[in-house]
C-alpha cells in the first residue's frame, strides 16, 4: 500500500474544519463586524481550495469504470442524503407537508453534484490544451452569471463558477505544490494574503453571497457588467488565497492527519448538528457572550469527531455504501 501524503491529509482536515466553522460562524456574521470580515474570508479560499484538490486527485479519470466508480461515491449518497435532509427540515422546520426535490440539492450537498459534473466535465476539458482549457473555463464561470435561471437548480451556477479550480487542480503536480511551499514563497504569499485581508476590511459591505458563486449577477446588481467585473475580482482573490493556504499547510504528521482521509463524514454529517444549532436556544445565548471562541472550540470537537472512526464506521453504509457483516463492523471497532 502506498503511503499517504501527510501534506495533503493536513490540508483537507484543515480546510474541512474551515467549511464547518464557516457555516457555525454564519449565525453571528449580522452582529459582530470582525465575525462577519472572518466569514468572508473563509469563504475567500476554503471551498475553492477544497475543489482544487479534489480537481488533483480525479487524474485517473480515464481509467476502466471511474465513471461508474464516482457515481456510486457521489450520487447515491446524493440521493439518500436529499432524503434524510428533506426528512429531517420537515420535522425542524415543523413543515405542513414533506417535499422530496432531487432536483435541487438541500444547504451543502450540491458539492456532490458538482463533483460528479466536473469529473464528467473533464472528458471534454481534458481533449484541449491545459491553458486553452483552463481560460475557457474561467471564461464560463464569468458568462454563466448572466444567465439568470441558473442557479441552485442541479447546483449549475456552482458547478459552472468553481470549475476552473477542479481542473487547475486537476493540472497541478506535486511539484507545483512543492514550489509555492518553499520559504520565499511563504513570505510573498503571507504579504499578499495581508493585502486582501486589508481589503476586506476596508469594504466590509461587499455582500458575502459573492463567494457562494451560486445566483446569477441579476441577485446582486441591475447592471450585469459589474457583476462581471466583481466577479473577476472575485477569482483574483480566491486564487491569491488558495495559493496563501497550501503555502503554509504543514507537511509533517500532526495529530489530526489521519483524520484528513474523512473529510467526506465530516461534510456530510455536521449539517444535521449545524442547522439544529441555528435553531436552537443556544444560538441566542452565545450571542450575549463570546461566541467566536466557543464556536471555535466547538467546531474543533466536532470536526475531530465526525471524522473519527468511530463515525466512520458506523455511517459508512451510507456514505460509500460499504455494507459490512455485523462481526467485520465489531472488528473494525476493536482495531
Amino acid at each position: 500500500m502506498a503511503k499517504r501524503d501527510y501534506y495533503f491529509d493536513n490540508a483537507k482536515f484543515i480546510l474541512i474544519f474551515f467549511v464547518v466553522f464557516g457555516h457555525l460562524l454564519q449565525s453571528y456574521i449580522g452582529a459582530d463586524t470582525f465575525i462577519f470580515i472572518l466569514y468572508k474570508i473563509i469563504y475567500t479560499f476554503h471551498m475553492p481550495a477544497f475543489i482544487l484538490v479534489s480537481g488533483f486527485f480525479a487524474k485517473g479519470f480515464y481509467e476502466r469504470g471511474y465513471i461508474s466508480k464516482i457515481a456510486k461515491k457521489l450520487i447515491l449518497p446524493y440521493i439518500i442524503f436529499q432524503i434524510i435532509y428533506s426528512v429531517f427540515y420537515y420535522f425542524l422546520f415543523s413543515e405542513s407537508m414533506l417535499e422530496i426535490d432531487m432536483l435541487n440539492p438541500h444547504w451543502s450537498l450540491w458539492f456532490l453534484v458538482s463533483l460528479f459534473c466536473w469529473n464528467i466535465l473533464l472528458i471534454l476539458f481534458n481533449k484541449l490544451k491545459p491553458q486553452h482549457a483552463i481560460i475557457l473555463s474561467i471564461l464560463i464561470g464569468l458568462a454563466v452569471g448572466y444567465v439568470d435561471f441558473i442557479s441552485n437548480y442541479l447546483s449549475l451556477s456552482r458547478t459552472f463558477v468553481f470549475f476552473p479550480f477542479f481542473l487547475i487542480g486537476y493540472y497541478m503536480k506535486k511539484e507545483h505544490f512543492q514550489l509555492i511551499t518553499t520559504k520565499k514563497a511563504k513570505i510573498i504569499s503571507g504579504m499578499i494574503i495581508l493585502m486582501v485581508i486589508t481589503i476586506l476590511f476596508f469594504f466590509p459591505e461587499m455582500n458575502e453571497k459573492w463567494f457562494f458563486a451560486s445566483k446569477p449577477y441579476s441577485e446582486f446588481t441591475s447592471i450585469a457588467t459589474i457583476g462581471l467585473i466583481k466577479r473577476v475580482g472575485i477569482y483574483m482573490m480566491n486564487f491569491i488565497m488558495i495559493i496563501g493556504f497550501f503555502a503554509f499547510v504543514p507537511k509533517n504528521k500532526l495529530f489530526f492527519t489521519r483524520l484528513g482521509k474523512n473529510t467526506l463524514y465530516v461534510y456530510l454529517l455536521h449539517g444535521f448538528i449545524v442547522r439544529t444549532f441555528r435553531e436552537s436556544n443556544i444560538e441566542e445565548y452565545l450571542k450575549d457572550s463570546q461566541p467566536i471562541l466557543l464556536v471555535l472550540l466547538f467546531t474543533i470537537l466536532l470536526t475531530i469527531f465526525l471524522s473519527s472512526k468511530f463515525v466512520k464506521n458506523t455511517t459508512q453504509p451510507l456514505i460509500e455504501m460499504n455494507w459490512v457483516s455485523k462481526k467485520h463492523l465489531f472488528n473494525q471497532y476493536r482495531q
